[in-house]
């Protein structure tokens, strides 16, 4: 067969699992899984290996089976059922996402990628599609890092196993380590088949709530992600002078809240002359020592999360950082000094990944008379960002409702979650025919 033929095939196939998506049985598997950790706010509580989260581990490893699929955990608990293919020793193509939650999250961030997932394998068995690739759909472990920091353990260890020992000495506020966790997670699965860390995958593809306002205020149902901006945190720590509230004179002090709070000022002024640029700017957490109502403040840490799809901004920006830090260290009486925790840069999914998305986007948006797709940018991180390391890799986008996300009021339209299980279907089916 030609290579034409074969592209021919492929989306022929891709068209047929598409249509054989099942928008009911897609969003009452959606509310079934919201039902381990489900609050009466309509929200979900199910942190990361807690016995909720093996409870509905347990779930998905029964509903796979029920599709046919072979089930398997690695050795960070990450969960995949696979479809096979017609030649099994082809590495498969990858879709799914994460289903631990914030402590009072939605039911559908992460949660709606696995459970799409699934119903795409649902309907390639009703379509009566045989793949020339395996499909495998993963349950990421503790993408929130809620629970256990940092975040995306599952996915950035499968990307670089190495960094799982590091891991399993994390912490919970509890005292209970990530690794203790884990092995009591894994000695409840005793039934399902033990893989290695970071075995080869053809492709990836996610679908995801948008948790952001674009799509909604584009009255558009699906997006075309082209990838996840970089991010830079640092740790600012201004130090001063703790003393007496009411026998210290005010020209005298040397307060460390009233210095973080001017530093603080001048970096939100110049995150507002770098906005046109793209760049988002969070100062998130605050920590004042000795944090005592009749207490002059000696010590003030605080966070700051930098965010654009623009390295350039993102390198201008810390530059302004390090200068505005710098210049408070020379003033008379106080020291500061900045630190680098995290950095992560720009995710470019490429193109051949994005026009098949749109090209899925555009038939499922078409065929329910609906605005064709537009292009997004992920402002979030996403298991995505550390598979997009192996392989090419995508991301698809449906609205979110006032772009509210890990909260019990995250929502999305049943039809627009529908939508976007039959895009991701035919991404899935096309290049699993490849």
């Amino acid at each position: 067969m030609s290579s034409h033929d074969v592209s021919q095939a492929a989306a022929e196939a891709a068209a047929r699992t598409q249509d054989a998506v099942d928008s009911r049985r897609l969003n009452d598997a959606i509310a079934e899984l919201a039902g381990f950790g489900g609050r009466s706010d309509g929200g979900v509580a199910r942190e990361t290996l807690t016995p909720l989260d093996v409870e509905a581990r347990r779930h998905l490893v029964g509903r796979a089976r029920a599709l046919g699929c072979s089930v398997s955990v690695d050795t960070c608990g990450n969960l995949f059922f696979r479809r096979a293919g017609q030649q099994a020793d082809l590495p498969p193509v990858l879709t799914g996402s994460h289903i631990d939650t914030q402590p009072v999250g939605g039911k559908l961030d992460g949660a709606y990628g696995v459970i799409a997932g699934l119903e795409v394998i649902q309907a390639l068995n009703d379509a009566g599609v045989a793949t020339r690739r395996p499909v495998e759909v993963v349950v990421w472990t503790n993408e929130e890092g809620s629970r256990f920091g940092p975040g995306a353990m599952g996915s950035s260890a499968f990307a670089q196993p190495e960094r799982l020992a590091g891991y399993r000495a994390s912490r919970d506020a509890e005292g209970v380590t990530f690794g203790d966790a884990l092995d009591a997670t894994l000695a409840q699965m005793p039934d399902v088949e033990r893989t290695a860390l970071g075995h080869a995958v053809d492709s990836c593809v996610e679908l995801h709530i948008e948790q952001g306002p674009v799509l909604e205020d584009a009255n558009v149902p699906l997006g075309v992600v082209t990838g996840i901006q970089s991010v830079r945190w640092f740790s600012v720590t201004v130090s001063g002078a703790a003393a007496h509230a009411g026998t210290t004179p005010m020209e005298v002090r040397r307060d460390a809240m009233r210095a973080a709070l001017e530093l603080a000022g001048h970096l939100y002024a110049r995150g507002d002359a770098m906005r046109a640029s793209g760049l988002r700017m969070t100062l998130g957490r605050w920590r004042v020592g000795p944090n005592s109502i009749n207490t002059i403040p000696g010590e003030v840490e605080f966070t700051v999360d930098a965010r654009c799809v623009d390295e350039d901004v993102l390198t201008r920006f810390e530059a302004a950082l390090r200068d505005a830090v710098a210049s408070l260290d020379a003033a008379d009486g106080f020291t500061a000094q900045v630190q680098s925790l995290f950095t992560r840069a720009t995710t470019h999914f490429p193109l051949p990944m994005t026009a098949l998305v749109e090209r899925a986007c555009a038939r499922a948006s078409a065929n329910a008379g609906e605005g064709a797709p537009i292009e997004v940018t992920s402002g979030a991180f996403h298991d995505a960002m550390y598979v997009a390391d192996l392989c090419p890799t995508a991301m698809i986008f449906v609205p979110s409702r006032s772009g509210i996300s890990h909260n019990a009021a995250e929502y999305t339209e049943p039809h627009q979650l529908y939508l976007g299980a039959q895009a991701l279907a035919y991404v899935v089916a096309e290049l699993a025919c490849r």
